[in-house]
């Protein structure tokens, strides 16, 4: 399954209006945490058990601020998993895990 790279133009079509379960990853090239996370989140996105089931999104938050901003992403990394057109999670902080992030994927 590839990632889909969220913009401020594609972001209502691509999980705003998705059928299914959406996580996005608001990530910075400069930040530690998340480049740690990244490969992870990769192999998340790629297992097929979530095959149809969730999107996987990133968001590049060095190129895309104002998407960050108009959800209110004040640090990074930050997971936000959407469901039927609303935010119905978030995960953050620099010791976030893949583990919360799979529970959470596996909880909603």
């Amino acid at each position: 399954m590839a990632m889909t790279e969220i913009t401020k133009e594609n972001m209502d079509a691509e999980f705003k209006q998705c059928p299914t379960l959406a996580v996005l990853d608001f990530w910075g090239p400069k930040c530690g945490p998340c480049m740690a996370l990244m490969p992870k989140y990769h192999e998340l996105a790629d297992n097929p058990k979530y095959e149809g089931k969730v999107k996987f999104c990133s968001v590049d938050t060095s190129k895309n601020r104002r998407v960050a901003m108009a959800f209110k992403v004040m640090s990074q990394p930050t997971f936000l998993f959407w469901k039927d057109g609303a935010e119905v999670a978030r995960l953050g902080g620099d010791d976030l895990t893949i583990e919360a992030i799979t529970a959470k994927v596996d909880e909603l």
